[in-house]
């Protein structure tokens, strides 16, 4: 009923979000004395946020269609690698360019698509040979597909790194921190030559217990069949995967919204603001975020949960308790995979000290092989997103990346 009753509202919604843009067209036509009133600006201005606000968002596109290589602009493809049906290994190949390290950006599978790391990408493309997770909407993979769990998440990394072959660098955006360390480590354990040469973790869950924030505490407050029962649903038709549970990507956005309610309401306000003042460059940054930012996708229930449980509440992976399948994720298992945990001052989703906590469960590691790195005045996003990241936070990845590239 969940599911059904937001499908009522986004449809009425989209309906009445093309009425506001169109009313919003009509009141700034030049052809219009109304344009010109002290009304006019104001009210299509209201439209104009109201129309964006409440449109439908699909997939996004990466458009990233060329990069600048040591001073020489080249196109930039995009490829699938290897497609899967919960996701693909999409390249974006360079043309003309060979060689460079070769670098695998896991993007969170956590409500948004993977171009929710656009940034992450364009800054990581001029001197890296990359590759990203593409993850599905799981209200469109056919439910005769199957499940997909923890397990399968981890699958599907050593099977991305096995495609892209031996030399591969790893780079983990927040959630998926601890399925690649999981990774590396069983790959490390199989002495699997795919296995990657550096894993950088990025504001990452590695363990939850140090500097708990709001999104810990909502995890280890509730039981588990809380979960199971308030935010799982099933999709409807006419979607592919009918029939499958999920935790739909509608109540991720909103419990993110919810945690910083006053930063939305303000960042609305001002693009209101812009306008009416006519600065409709401002207004457009202010879009083109929130365009992206409410693109969400559904997770299958059982990926969801197992996170919840293993990660969140259990804290499995730094008590030496994870396992794959069955069998034991040993972080001792790694030694000579190098790792570099980065962490945000301002982070209020991963606290600091949770992905620092990857070092040192690391014990056969040896300490030339580890690196920690804190980010002052930065925030989670700003970890892989934004000035902060392209100008001080990238740099330090690309170096412990060219210091272990064979």
């Amino acid at each position: 009923m969940l599911y059904d009753a937001y499908e009522m509202q986004r449809s009425l919604l989209a309906g009445a979000s093309t009425l506001a843009n169109i009313g919003a067209g009509w009141l700034q036509n030049p052809a219009n004395p109304f344009a010109y009133s002290q009304m006019g600006p104001i009210v299509a201005s209201a439209l104009d946020v109201f129309a964006h606000a409440s449109a439908p968002r699909g997939k996004p596109e990466f458009e990233l269609a060329e990069t600048v290589v040591k001073g020489r602009t080249v196109a930039v493809h995009e490829e699938i690698a290897l497609r899967k049906p919960f996701g693909q290994l999409k390249h974006f190949r360079r043309e003309g360019v060979k060689g460079g390290p070769k670098l695998l950006i896991v993007a969170p599978m956590s409500g948004h698509y993977a171009t929710l790391l656009r940034g992450t990408v364009e800054r990581m493309l001029p001197g890296h040979d990359v590759f990203i997770t593409d993850w599905r909407d799981a209200k469109l993979v056919p439910s005769d597909a199957g499940p997909f769990d923890l397990d399968d998440y981890v699958d599907y990394l050593i099977a991305f790194l096995e495609a892209i072959g031996p030399g591969a660098h790893m780079l983990a955006v927040c959630q998926p921190s601890v399925p690649c360390y999981a990774a590396a480590a069983l790959m490390s354990a199989d002495h699997n030559p795919a296995r990657p040469r550096t894993l950088t973790m990025m504001g990452g869950p590695i363990d939850t217990r140090r500097a708990p924030t709001a999104v810990n505490t909502l995890a280890t407050q509730r039981p588990y069949a809380w979960f199971q029962r308030n935010v799982i649903a099933t999709v409807p038709y006419p979607y592919p995967g009918a029939g499958r549970a999920v935790y739909p990507g509608f109540l991720q956005l909103a419990g993110f919204m919810a945690m910083n309610l006053g930063d939305h309401l303000t960042s609305h306000w001002e693009m209101f603001r812009h306008l009416v003042d006519g600065d409709g460059e401002g207004a457009d940054a202010t879009k083109a975020f929130y365009a992206e930012y409410r693109a969400v996708c559904d997770m299958t229930a059982e990926f969801y949960l197992q996170t919840v449980d293993a990660v969140f509440q259990r804290h499995l992976l730094p008590k030496g308790e994870l396992t794959h399948r069955g069998r034991r994720v040993d972080p001792a298992a790694l030694t000579d995979v190098a790792l570099l945990a980065i962490e945000g001052e301002r982070d209020d989703i991963s606290g600091i000290g949770q992905t620092r906590a990857a070092l040192d469960i690391a014990t056969a590691l040896p300490a030339k092989l580890k690196k920690y790195h804190l980010a002052r005045t930065v925030g989670h996003y700003g970890i892989f997103n934004g000035s902060k990241w392209r100008e001080r936070i990238a740099p330090i990845v690309e170096q412990w990346i060219a210091a272990h590239d064979g």
